[in-house]
């Protein structure tokens, strides 16, 4: 079609009126389609000339990307959104290429991942600008880190029935034989020795206790869950467990802070679990706050889903973790199996919920729950309902 164009741009000056007229309808008809070309792409696309002003950007770009869009400005002055204008300003002080770097944003209280990337626009072999391509991969890289999650559930599935039992089995003959034996004993021994053995004693039901609640953990994280659904107010399970952890929170001083939204609607959860993984979030935070700080529960109801967020002042997650938190098995501290949230996640997932975490090392970390609000059935009117016969 360029070459079309060329050729009657050279007849232009011998064309008569109607010649003209017909050309110009063409060139109209062929920009509009690929401005809709442009607009309907799923990615955004801007194009700047070799002084970064910007040319050109496509809907999708505008919707992706905060800005005021006008033909001729510096890209950085369109852009209204600081932490794109920073990732911008890098782009262009380097001048190179870029292959799907990705920028983390916080955008309406939520982090989005972006991945950006820059190319040079070419002409007639020489560089006459950029394109920059955007892509919204915050879904994509939430679906791959739910994937292997559940591939590392499944996997463990298949060996904990067998491992579970052949370690609880000895523990619970340990505990019983335990007893016995300090039975046997306390009766020949004087109350000097007695008081030693009993130290020992103690250590060892210590330690059949702390491997107990392990497996008992690595049930709860491989086993599928029973649910057992039930309406209720989420503000009333969130005050309680509040009201339960406040003196020792305070203990640990650690100021607790209560944000709930009154107009939270009642939706079905199980309690014990979700209580559950409340609770693991409350008592990371305690840890992740060994020298007091500050704790905040907010709920509120927007899009049609209840919105927890469990905020402290600690010591932050490293970047490099934040996507395996949820991992079986990992953890960052001395103690602890690592199961905590891996439990949190599944019992959030059993209730067709989401969990985000947004941290960074010494500015705490804040988790996020989404629960969806079950849309009410309406049942429309038939027409003679209604009027009467």
């Amino acid at each position: 079609m360029v070459d079309f164009f060329k050729r009657a741009l050279k007849k232009l000056d011998k064309s008569n009126a109607d010649k003209q007229h017909e050309l110009l309808v063409s060139a109209v008809d062929e920009i509009s389609l690929l401005e809709n070309v442009l607009d309907s792409i799923d990615k955004g696309i801007l194009v700047c000339d070799e002084e970064f002003t910007l040319i050109l950007a496509n809907k999708y770009a505008q919707r992706l990307v905060p800005m005021n869009y006008t033909e001729g400005v510096k890209i950085e002055n369109a852009v209204k959104d600081e932490q794109f204008v920073e990732a911008f300003k890098d782009i262009i002080l380097n001048r190179e290429k870029i292959s799907d770097r990705e920028i983390d944003i916080e955008q309406h209280g939520r982090r989005r991942l972006y991945s950006v990337n820059v190319v040079p626009l070419i002409q007639d072999r020489r560089i006459t600008g950029t394109l920059i391509y955007i892509d919204d991969i915050t879904e994509k890289r939430r679906g791959e880190a739910r994937l292997r999650r559940a591939e590392t559930l499944a996997s463990l599935t298949t060996l904990a029935a067998g491992v579970a039992h052949e370690i609880k089995n000895p523990l619970g003959s340990i505990s019983i034989h335990l007893q016995l034996l300090q039975k046997a004993l306390a009766k020949k021994l004087n109350s000097v020795k007695e008081k030693t053995i009993e130290k020992y004693f103690n250590v060892i039901k210590e330690e059949i206790e702390r491997l107990n609640r392990i497996v008992v953990d690595f049930l709860f994280a491989v086993r599928p869950m029973n649910l057992e659904l039930r309406e209720g107010d989420i503000n009333k399970l969130v005050s309680q467990i509040m009201e339960f952890v406040r003196f020792e929170m305070e203990q640990s001083n650690i100021m607790c802070l209560l944000e709930l939204d009154e107009k939270l609607p009642k939706i079905p959860f199980d309690e014990r679990h979700l209580k559950q993984a409340f609770l693991n979030l409350i008592k990371n935070a305690q840890a992740a706050m060994p020298k007091g700080g500050v704790f905040t529960v907010t709920t509120n109801f927007t899009d049609n889903e209840i919105r927890i967020s469990f905020c402290d002042t600690g010591i932050g997650i490293n970047k490099e973790n934040i996507a395996k938190i949820f991992e079986p098995y990992f953890t960052t501290r001395d103690s602890g199996t690592g199961l905590g949230l891996t439990q949190v996640y599944k019992i959030i997932r059993e209730h067709n919920g989401e969990i985000t975490v947004d941290s960074s090392p010494d500015t705490g970390a804040e988790f996020r729950i989404s629960l969806a609000v079950p849309q009410k059935e309406t049942r429309l009117i038939g027409f003679n309902e209604g009027s009467k016969t």
